[in-house]
């Protein structure tokens, strides 16, 4: 069976109330793929911060990945930077490494890279998972239930929304279709688009779901705060 190496790249803004969260969450599902032999790696992705989120992430990831403190103010040029920064630690075969990409105010489930490769040894090239909210507080009373209406559906069915903070790419198509853009929001469905348009079988399935972060407030314009805000902006 094939033995996958994994990068987990995790781009942060002032995320220093959630990273921890995320990274045991992705500590969890590392230890899980690792225990058969595959290898997991994570990087941060520090950019613009202002506040604790650099030595936070420095003192979890330590001996299990690398954090890489940048001044980019794009989640594209983020992620990129955040693959490139793997890549250039490992010579495993470029068919065999897998980039896993989540968000630091994310927490994802312990199948999270297991169910990614899970798929990957049956020759798919990228997966896309969808997104629960852990909270709904700060959005009217109306959006929970427009959310839903959003994401539900059988979990085998596949699914058209595509998150950055759920996406999984195996490396040789990733560099192939020219990899994440930089761009300030949207680098996900793009990057996904190039990847269908290469031809490159995908999958979409809903029983892969992480849970984010409902907060109003985004830290990127048109980032997912801004998402759920336009759900609560008629009654």
């Amino acid at each position: 069976m094939t033995r996958w190496s994994v990068g987990v790249v995790i781009p942060a803004r002032d995320e220093e109330d959630h990273l921890c969260a995320c990274l045991d969450s992705v500590r969890l599902a590392a230890d899980r793929v690792e225990r058969r032999g595959d290898r997991v790696e994570v990087v941060v992705v520090a950019d613009s911060c202002r506040d604790s989120t650099v030595a936070v992430a420095e003192s979890i990831v330590r001996g299990w990945g690398a954090v890489l403190a940048v001044e980019i103010g794009s989640a594209g040029a983020a992620r990129a930077a955040g693959v490139r920064a793997y890549l250039a630690r490992h010579d495993h075969a470029l068919e065999e490494t897998w980039l896993a990409s989540t968000d630091a105010d994310t927490v994802v489930p312990e199948t999270w890279i297991d169910h990614q490769l899970g798929l990957a040894r049956l020759g798919v090239a990228g997966v896309a998972g969808v997104v629960a909210v852990d909270s709904f507080t700060d959005h009217p009373a109306h959006v929970p239930a427009r959310w839903a209406g959003l994401y539900d559906g059988p979990l085998d069915d596949p699914h058209p929304h595509i998150h950055g903070a759920n996406l999984g790419l195996r490396a040789d198509a990733y560099l192939a279709v020219g990899g994440w853009a930089a761009l300030e929001q949207g680098e996900d469905r793009r990057l996904w688009a190039e990847l269908q348009d290469a031809g490159y079988p995908v999958a979409s399935p809903r029983s892969i779901v992480v849970t984010t972060s409902g907060r109003a407030q985004s830290r990127v314009r048109g980032g997912f705060a801004d998402s759920l805000n336009v759900l609560g902006e008629a009654s």
